[in-house]
């Protein structure tokens, strides 16, 4: 799903509205009603009665007008704020405002202009509240009389909707000035850049983003290098087996990894490869790893190295189709000149992860070496030892998107929508996962994913893309079994059958 800025957004309105053709106050309309449908599954009428919508005096205010209509129609207990800050008035919003006024006059709805933050009532316990506001479309950070309304309605306890994007948010830059910090927000058609960005949950809680019906052909038209990973676009590139195939098919993934105090890292990434589909794995470990890894994982081949407890050298590298390296590694010095000669002599697409991402930190010249179209996994501070810090999520993103431009490389930074920079400067958001995720091995199940998609032949952006989905709907599924509280990274190896199943069907 691409994703549009505040400028594209409102080109696509105006491009739908002249070539569908359709009115703008029925795409109102279309929009408020996609809006409502998905409100009433969310909060039942029999379990939500009373809905206050505090509204500006725009197009935003003109969508919760229409859903306050809506929303009354369908049985609830409607009352209506609209906040007379300004003399400004869209054209729809004074439309949906002469429809409001008609079921005022009719004793259906509570109607009242608001000029300040005394004239707000207090809300009942289990009052849920619309901001419709400001959209999309805010130019400067909020002030005087609305700041203090928006302040006194975060105080308050009721269950906070926001239509399209909070009031007060920016939509593609840093907000620092008083905005809603809404539980929920339902975006129109594709969710904001900021919603992706952490500093923005407190304000976005959880989104919803549906689509109202925009001009296909404008939208794929539009350049954008943002996407939001959804399934529909995750099955596209699934690939299903041949009846045919075999191991020989599906590549030879060597996973380089583990040491002394460290081999958990190996077994988990092993394990995740193997369930990734690989056809056969081996795993390069340091002496003291050879009886634990045959017992734990007997279905992967093992590689000694020389030495007992660490990485220091590695033979027969072309026979592999893949290499993933890093996971509980150490950083001594005989691990990190191999490391740097392991980057030296291969040539195909190589996943980084963990503690070869720290090294790299170490040797910021050694970037040269990285094979081009190779995986980089970074959690935010291994990215921050690499490549620096970052005022803002937002700029840490540039940096992410120029890195992986600059050396030819996809770049994963982890988190809640972990991004993929490609090298191309376009960036991915994911759209799975959960907040158990956030458990030692998570990282090196990931690592182990990737290697096993890319034996398989899936390119770099199509392995990053299904790797990290699958990734994290893994995660989700454990933690609807087993709670996040508890979701360990092992889980999510056993949950990798699921997730494959869930995209085959």
């Amino acid at each position: 799903m691409k994703i549009l800025s505040t400028e594209q957004t409102r080109e696509a309105d105006a491009y739908t509205i002249t070539n569908e053709p359709i009115l703008s106050i029925d795409l109102m309309e279309r929009a408020s009603r996609t809006f409502v449908k998905w409100f009433i599954q969310k909060f039942p009428v029999e379990d939500y009665e009373m809905i206050s919508v505090i509204c500006g005096k725009g197009n935003n205010g003109g969508d919760g007008m229409a859903i306050a209509r809506l929303l009354q129609s369908e049985g609830y207990d409607l009352a209506v704020f609209v906040l007379d800050l300004t003399d400004k008035i869209s054209d729809d919003f004074r439309t949906n405002l002469e429809r409001v006024q008609q079921l005022k006059d009719l004793n259906k709805i509570s109607l009242k202009q608001v000029v300040s933050v005394d004239e707000l009532p207090v809300f009942g316990e289990e009052e849920i509240l619309i901001d419709a506001i400001l959209g999309s479309g805010l130019s400067r950070p909020v002030s005087g009389k609305l700041a203090e309304i928006l302040h006194f309605l975060n105080e308050c306890k009721n269950t906070m909707v926001a239509v399209d994007i909070p009031t007060g948010v920016f939509s593609d830059k840093p907000t620092t000035s008083p905005c809603i910090e809404a539980d929920y927000t339902f975006a129109f058609e594709f969710p904001k850049l900021a919603f992706l960005f952490p500093e923005n949950y407190n304000c976005v809680g959880n989104f919803v983003c549906e689509t109202i019906g925009l001009d296909d052909k404008f939208i794929a038209s539009s350049d954008s290098p943002y996407f939001y990973i959804t399934s529909d676009f995750v099955k596209s590139i699934y690939r299903k087996r041949d009846k045919f195939a075999h191991k020989g098919v599906f590549g030879h993934a060597l996973l380089i990894m583990g040491s002394y105090g460290k081999l958990g890292a190996a077994i988990l990434a092993t394990r995740a490869c193997l369930r990734a589909g690989v056809g056969l794995v081996t795993v390069h470990v340091p002496i003291c790893g050879y009886e634990v890894m045959q017992t734990s994982v007997p279905e992967a081949m093992v590689s000694l190295d020389e030495d007992q407890f660490i990485f220091t050298k590695v033979y027969d590298l072309p026979k592999y189709t893949t290499i993933a390296i890093g996971c509980g590694l150490s950083t001594k010095n005989r691990t990190r000149n191999a490391l740097c000669y392991l980057l030296k002599h291969i040539n195909t697409p190589t996943v980084l992860d963990a503690d070869a991402l720290n090294i790299l930190g170490q040797s910021p010249d050694w970037f040269e070496y990285i094979p081009k179209g190779s995986i980089l996994t970074p959690h935010p501070k291994e990215f921050e030892r690499m490549f620096g810090k970052a005022d803002d999520n937002f700029e840490r993103n540039e940096l992410q998107r120029k890195k992986a431009q600059e050396f030819g490389v996809y770049i994963i930074l982890k988190g809640a929508n972990t991004c993929i920079a490609t090298p191309e400067g376009l960036c991915y958001f994911n759209s799975t996962g959960n907040p158990g995720m956030g458990t030692a091995g998570s990282g090196d199940v990931l690592t182990g994913i990737l290697a096993g998609l890319l034996s398989q032949e899936y390119n770099p952006l199509e392995a990053c893309i299904l790797g990290v989905y699958i990734h994290g709907l893994a995660g989700d599924i454990a933690a609807g079994i087993q709670s996040e509280e508890s979701l360990t990274s092992g889980d999510l190896v056993d949950y990798l059958g699921k997730t494959f199943l869930e995209l085959s069907s």
